[in-house]
This record gives C-alpha cells, structure tokens and sequence, in this order.
C-alpha cells in the first residue's frame, strides 16, 4: 500500500493505491491508514467497487458504527433504502427514484450543501466518515473539504484568544432553518426532541497531533452567552474565513471512489447537481467519536 501527496492537491490530502477494500486487511495496513488520517485528514480510494457489507466491515477497522436513525434525519424507518449502519446521503427514495422538489427529505438533505460537520450536534461527534461513490451525477456534485487545523493556525493570534474557551450550540434545527425548511411544522413534538441543541467547544485539540482546530459547522446556532444575531455574524464570518481557496480541497468524483475524512478537523460541504433528474447514489459510514467534549 501506498500514500502519496499530490503537488496539484493540498497536502492534507492523501491517495491512497496497493489496497484492495474488498479484502481483509491486516493491522499494519490498518494502523498505516489510521496514522495518516490522523496526519492528513483526508485519504482517497479510487476503483473501490464495494458493497454496503464491505463498506462497514472497512469501517469497523476504525471503530464502532454510528448508526443512521431519527436523530440525524427525517426518513421513517419504513421508508429507509439502507440499514442504519449506513447513512443515504443520496437524493434517491426506497424505490431508487429521484425525490421529488418539495419532498421534505430532499429539502432537508439539501443541508449537506451547506459547510459541515458530521454528527457534530450530537453529545459525542463523529471521528471518521466513509463516502462511497456507487452511482455520481454527470455533471456537478463535487465534494469540497476545508482543513480546520490551517484555519486555526493562520489565525490572527487576538482571535484565537478570542475563541479558545468559546462554547457553541449544535443542532441540525439551526442548519436547516438556513435553508428556510421548519423544522417545528414538519416534525411532531416528540421527533423534534430528536434534535434538541448540544454544546460543543469551538476549539478542540487532536490528541494524536496535539494540533488545534476550530470545531466549525452550519449547525452552529448559537455562541453561549452570546445572542443569535450577534453569534451568528461571528460564525459566518469564521466559516467565511475558514472556508478560503487556500484552505480547501475540491475533489470530482469518480464512480467507485471512497474518501474517508477525520471530521474532528475537516468541514464539508456537497455541491450542487441536477437532483430532480439525476441518480447521485452515495451511502456513507461514520466512526463513532470517541468522547465528549464538555
């Protein structure tokens, strides 16, 4: 197996070739994998024609599943195209066909082209997500990722001590009421205790690298002690920031691609394509995070 960095690509990320994901891996191959996405942040795998079995048993490797459920979307159990160990992030109902315009799952999903971080409204975040490219779309769909630890260093020192106790309120209500989609009219009482708001700090450390990074997402609603407006002026202004051509890697999907990244240090975002025509199939992973943060 081989990891290399790319002049034509930021050197947070890695291409990884020798490996076969359909296989067993051995734990040398495993540890290779894991310490680069620790020192990286972002692998790419091309020509990996798996399946959703093999998908989570490479997962695993890396730790436990976080399974996809009624606190991280607003599909019914009925409706789901995938078992929970898997998260649909296509634009694809159980039938395999195209959402339609104003279906609320297609509204909601249409979050994901917003800057990102997995799981980060929940107590304990993610680690690493999986994206397997089953079927892409001809034209747009790009996948973008900003890397957090160079945001955090390139900071202007009177702004990293500005952040560095800050406590932020994640919830994906905040990241959806972006996009103007009501959470409260479309959810019943009891869904909505789903997506109650979790603190998380805005600044946390890798303790593999002992590199900081700014813990940055749209489902930032609020900065503790802070009112909304005023918070969220801040926060876009460091998604802004955070988010700027030097920062950022843009990657073109290929069919069978998989890209694993470390959502402790990365944002994302989704690109956008002709998703009322188009069948963008893409089912991701998660690692469970591994603690809580406050």
């Amino acid at each position: 197996m081989i990891i290399e960095t790319r002049t034509e690509s930021p050197d947070f990320v890695g291409f990884v070739s020798g490996v076969d994901l359909k296989k067993d891996l051995d734990n040398k191959i495993v540890k290779e994998i894991d310490n680069a996405i620790n020192k990286l942040t972002i692998l790419v795998f091309r020509n990996q024609n798996i399946d959703d079995y093999e998908q989570v048993k490479f997962t695993k490797y890396f730790g436990e599943i976080e399974a996809s459920g009624n606190k991280s979307n607003i599909t019914k159990a009925q409706d789901r195209r995938l078992s929970t160990d898997l998260a649909d992030v296509s634009n694809l109902d159980k039938n395999n066909k195209p959402f339609t315009q104003d279906d609320p799952r297609r509204i909601f999903n249409l979050g994901n082209r917003l800057w990102h971080t997995d799981s980060s409204f929940k107590e304990i975040p993610a680690k690493y997500s999986l994206l397997s490219a089953r079927n892409i779309s001809k034209v747009g769909g790009n996948t973008e990722f900003a890397d957090m630890r160079n945001a955090y260093d390139s900071l202007e020192n009177k702004t990293k001590n500005k952040i560095d106790k800050m406590i932020c309120e994640h919830s994906l209500i905040y990241s959806r009421q972006r996009l103007g989609f009501d959470m409260v009219k479309e959810l019943s009482s009891d869904e909505i205790k789903n997506f109650t708001p979790v603190e998380q700090p805005l600044v946390r450390k890798n303790k593999v690298t002992n590199r900081k990074t700014i813990f940055l997402s749209s489902h930032i609603g609020k900065i503790k002690n802070w009112i909304r407006p005023d918070s969220m002026c801040f926060i876009d202004d460091l998604i802004e920031y955070s988010t700027q051509l030097k920062f950022k890697y843009i990657h073109e999907w290929s069919k069978n691609d998989l890209i694993i990244w470390d959502n402790r240090q990365t944002m994302h975002r989704a690109r956008a394509y002709d998703d009322l025509k188009e069948n963008r199939d893409m089912r991701r992973t998660t690692v469970l995070g591994e603690e809580k943060l406050i």
